[in-house]
């Protein structure tokens, strides 16, 4: 059965697919350490506690946090902006968001103590914004900052779709779904392939590309919101 709802914009979909990627590549390539990926930090930080890393060790785990902080913010934030929002909840998060990554570019390119691990809570909270607030705005329940869990879920669903199909067959049809998280995932790839690229090339303004996209879709976001109010 096709998910039911608001359709969600698929050019946001994948514009924040390809952000959620990029961030996450940049972010390993200039501090070791993914920024938008929980998994894998908790991996990397295991294997920091058996080296005896304990540098490594706070940059893996303050990143844990933080994107879980991020995500949470999310939700009080969209809440607080709902009633009367001056611009939409989405676009407001897209704002803070560009400037936790040009705070995160600044950061590292000062002499500060533990600059690195600034580096990752910028970003990490950046993600953690994201994730969390499009998962509520978004119209389907997608994550742009990682693809395990919507890839797992997606097989399962396509799983009991086929089993339902083979016992009701003039029910099968089509699941939107499938097309759209094909798309999100190679934007998603997009996005890590280009955030390396240019982290190796331009070291720490690399992450400014992030910033660039975002502002892009967080103004087209407000304009169709903006004209949806005024059609109504």
């Amino acid at each position: 059965m096709a998910a039911t709802g608001p359709r969600p914009d698929t050019w946001l979909c994948l514009g924040l697919a390809f952000v959620g990627g990029y961030g996450d590549a940049s972010g390993f390539v200039l501090a070791k350490t993914f920024t938008g990926h929980v998994t894998g930090n908790l991996v990397l930080g295991a294997i920091s506690i058996a080296a005896g890393d304990r540098r490594a060790i706070l940059g893996h785990f303050s990143a844990i946090l933080t994107f879980l902080i991020g995500v949470l913010l999310s939700g009080l934030i969209v809440r607080m902006l709902k009633a009367s929002p001056p611009l939409p909840p989405l676009s407001i998060v897209m704002g803070i968001e560009i400037v936790l990554i040009v705070a995160a570019c600044l950061i590292l390119g000062t002499s500060v103590a533990h600059r690195v691990n600034l580096f990752v809570v910028c970003v990490s909270l950046a993600l953690g914004l994201q994730n969390g607030a499009f998962s509520r705005t978004g119209g389907l329940s997608v994550h742009t900052t990682y693809l395990t869990g919507m890839i797992t879920s997606l097989i399962s669903s396509q799983t009991e779709r086929y089993a339902s199909n083979m016992l009701h067959p003039a029910s099968a049809g089509p699941d939107p779904k499938v097309s759209l998280f094909a798309a999100i995932w190679a934007s998603f790839v997009l996005g890590a392939w280009v955030g390396a690229s240019l982290a190796l090339r331009f070291h720490k303004f690399g992450i400014l590309g992030a910033a660039v996209v975002l502002c892009i879709f967080a103004i087209r976001h407000s304009i169709i919101a903006s004209t949806v109010r005024s059609a109504v």
